[in-house]
């Protein structure tokens, strides 16, 4: 996660702890969703960030319609905010909406929000397009002091958004997910590893590597992991890096993969033997 600049951790602090006790208040009142955006707004500038006049754009037209909010710092449109009510639940309607409003505009991030949730979705151009939730943010819970809690107010506020700390988060985020761990713990490597440690410590024991996948995939990895399609996703994004990873391996010739020149052994120098064309993996 990066890492929180000391003004910006106190402005965190400060303002959130402001804005708690004013949505409290409003969720007291169920006010409307106009009133919503207005707290919404002094949020982004106060709390988050940003200028109230110049990075902050109301009632932005796309294609015949209005989004609630967009941020835009230094001419460039970072994402859409989409508000409901803050007495109202978000829906996959609400979400669809916001998702739609930042892929006609051609945004990758968009935030959709009652004030007291924050969801914030990540959308990737590609066809079909896709999207996700990144994270959500339960504003009313969070405690002030918690650097955790600020660190990820800090992914949506303008200092953060400058240095990219959301682009940042996700790519971590992705890589390091529950459902790439759960792919890597029945990956064939590990089962040997964890065979290996456990016929050191049980010498005359047979150690079936079928029987440590079966644990691990029954009594150790949630149920809800091994059958959500992101575990599919995953395992067959494991594989195919390492279907790359065998590509990469050539006879005489040393290739590195993916984006980097080819270099030619000692044998193939001498022999004037012209390179191969580098192997570059399918994506």
């Amino acid at each position: 996660m990066a890492k929180v600049p000391k003004t910006t951790e106190e402005r965190l602090k400060k303002e959130s702890k402001k804005y708690q006790k004013i949505l409290q208040a409003a969720a007291t009142r169920d006010i409307n969703e106009s009133d919503t955006v207005l707290i919404i707004r002094d949020m982004l500038s106060e709390l988050f960030g940003y200028d109230k006049y110049t990075d902050i754009t109301a009632e932005y037209a796309i294609r015949g319609t209005y989004c609630d909010l967009v941020v835009i710092v230094d001419g460039k449109k970072h994402f859409v905010i989409e508000i409901k009510a803050i007495g109202l639940a978000l829906k996959e309607g609400h979400m669809r909406q916001a998702i739609n409003y930042a892929t006609n505009e051609g945004l990758e991030w968009a935030v959709l929000t009652n004030g007291a949730i924050w969801q914030i979705y990540k959308i990737t151009f590609q066809k079909p397009i896709d999207y996700e939730l990144v994270f959500t943010l339960d504003f009313l819970n969070i405690d002030p002091k918690d650097m955790r809690a600020l660190e990820m107010l800090y992914l949506l506020s303008k200092e953060g958004i400058t240095k990219s700390a959301i682009e940042e988060y996700h790519i971590q985020n992705q890589a390091m997910n529950r459902f790439a761990i759960a792919v890597l713990l029945l990956n064939d490597a590990v089962i040997s590893s964890i065979r290996r440690e456990l016929k050191r410590i049980h010498k005359d024991v047979k150690i079936d590597p079928e029987r440590i996948s079966e644990i691990i995939q029954t009594d150790i990895i949630k149920r809800d992991i091994v059958e959500h399609e992101r575990f599919l996703a995953e395992t067959k994004k494991f594989k195919k890096n390492a279907q790359k990873s065998e590509k990469c391996k050539t006879n005489g010739v040393q290739t590195v993969c993916v984006e980097q020149k080819i270099e030619l052994t000692e044998n193939a120098q001498n022999e004037n033997v012209k390179p191969s064309a580098p192997v570059i993996p399918e994506k």
